[in-house]
């Protein structure tokens, strides 16, 4: 049995094949690393490193991509906005460090007497104010609550008056059936 060999031919493109290759992998791999730079971003945030040396466009992505969740639960939006104000400054997207502002000498001597009184009750503008006590009226506590879950009271509140109506229904029934 005989086997045909293949001879190799030379490919006379063959550099136009590798250069569009390779521009084929540079174009698929762009589009996901700029896809992924608010994400990027935003764990940066998250995870409480640095926010600096990204674009602008960048950190207007972030803040687009940025969840509800993160909005509400996390300061990430607004330490974005200060690196991207930073980077438009030129200060290399650098955030200000926070400063301790030193009390006045009343508001030591107010923080000392806090300290003494302990829980005693204080006046202020005229009324007695009780630490730790919370004066709540039943109408503000209900309209704090969840609609669903006032409904599903209400829903409650009604099949009790069903029943204990049923039951005094019987028992006049039974007082006149005597």
């Amino acid at each position: 049995m005989r086997i045909a060999r293949l001879e190799s031919r030379p490919i006379r493109d063959r550099p136009a094949l590798l250069a569009a290759l390779l521009a084929v992998t540079v174009l698929s791999i762009a589009p996901s690393a700029m896809a992924d730079i608010g994400e990027t971003i935003i764990q940066r945030c998250t995870h409480g490193q640095s926010l600096s040396g990204f674009s602008q466009s960048a950190y207007s992505r972030a803040l687009k991509e940025l969840s509800a969740d993160a909005e509400e639960y996390t300061d990430c939006s607004q330490l974005i906005r200060q690196a991207q104000a930073a980077a438009a400054g030129g200060r290399g997207g650098a955030t200000p460090t926070p400063v301790a502002l030193l009390a006045t000498p009343s508001e030591q001597r107010a923080i000392a007497h806090a300290a003494r009184a302990g829980s005693e009750p204080v006046r202020l503008d005229g009324q007695v104010i009780h630490p730790g006590v919370v004066h709540a009226s039943i109408a503000s506590a209900l309209s704090s609550l969840p609609t669903p879950l006032l409904a599903i009271l209400a829903f409650l509140l009604t099949g009790l008056l069903a029943v204990a109506g049923g039951a005094v229904r019987n028992r006049v029934r039974a007082g006149r059936s005597d």
